[in-house]
């Protein structure tokens, strides 16, 4: 029954949207006069963004810090039972019995490194990094015009029935991609940064941080985890395509988990182990979603023809 709710729905919007995009074919030229337009358009509008952006630079890099100066923390619900405690006793019991008790509140604090001191080591490095951080912000806002250009741009080319799979495709991915980035930033960033920065000043280090290293550091992980969660999203994809299987991905599990770490050693700018777990870990459990979501929205293998063959093998018998 959702099903047919859906293919209504697509229908309907093939029929008012998609189909008066069905113009007769254009010459050369002036696909390459409206490829101009819609770039030129593009980016002056990105253009007006960033100058927008970068006049805000410094509220900007104001929002960039705040992964490594706020965390989210568990709260202490009773004077009998706190994290810290459960963990420094390794007393099992208190902790089933703090779990029962569904208590367990999680806050958006700061935390004690608030006054981490940024550093920036060569002239033009404050001014290059306002304006990289800059540019992304207004990528990130311009995203949704600059896919609605290359949708309008792309449209006329594609078949009715490929429209109709495009644009929910790029609709979810979009949000997917978006809803990375924000679980990058509130949940992945605070808990890397706090843990690798506290261990070092524990280790009897001081913290300066250079602005260019930090930076570079936010963005790689913001586009890694936006990236990540289109995992699930493209197996899916492929499984309709019928490139591949639910039993095929699951037969591959222990690749793909070795495949997880190994990625992620290469894509952390770290060489340590944790910024590879915090990676790998749920790099391999969407690629297990995507394993759900190629069993449930797989291309449907035809099913054997056994009558016909069946009825050969009868009729050979008869004529012996």
């Amino acid at each position: 029954m959702p099903s047919g709710r859906f293919d209504k729905f697509f229908k309907s919007l093939q029929d008012r949207v998609f189909t008066p995009m069905e113009d007769p074919k254009m010459p050369l030229a002036q696909h390459l006069e409206e490829l101009r337009v819609r770039l030129t358009r593009a980016v002056v509008i990105l253009a007006i963004v960033f100058a927008c952006s970068f006049y805000f630079s410094v509220q900007i890099m104001d929002v960039v810090r705040i992964p490594l100066q706020n965390a989210f923390v568990f709260v202490k619900f009773s004077d009998k039972y706190t994290l810290d405690g459960i963990v420094k006793s390794g007393n099992l019991g208190q902790l089933v019995t703090w779990l029962s008790t569904g208590q367990v509140v999680m806050k958006w604090e700061p935390t004690s490194l608030q006054k981490v001191p940024f550093v920036f080591l060569s002239p033009a490095e404050a001014i290059w990094n306002n304006v990289k951080a800059s540019m992304v912000f207004a990528v990130f806002v311009v995203m949704p015009y600059l896919l609605w250009e290359t949708w309008v741009f792309s449209a006329p080319g594609l078949l009715a029935h490929e429209r109709r799979f495009v644009l929910p495709f790029v609709i979810i991915s979009s949000v997917a991609f978006y809803v990375g980035l924000l679980f990058c930033y509130f949940v992945v960033l605070p808990f890397a940064l706090n843990f690798l920065v506290q261990y070092g000043i524990d280790s009897g280090f001081v913290p300066q941080l250079s602005i260019a290293a930090f930076v570079g550091f936010m963005l790689w992980f913001l586009l890694v985890f936006g990236l990540m969660f289109e995992l699930p999203l493209a197996i899916t994809l492929l499984a309709r395509l019928g490139w591949v299987d639910a039993v095929m991905l699951r037969r591959y599990w222990k690749w793909a988990l070795v495949g997880s770490f190994a990625i992620a050693a290469i894509l952390t700018p770290t060489p340590d182990p944790f910024n590879q777990s915090i990676m790998a870990v749920p790099m391999y459990a969407f690629y297990e979603l995507g394993i759900v979501g190629a069993r449930f929205f797989g291309k449907k293998k035809p099913a054997p023809e056994v009558a016909p063959a069946a009825s050969t093998a009868t009729a050979a018998a008869g004529n012996r």
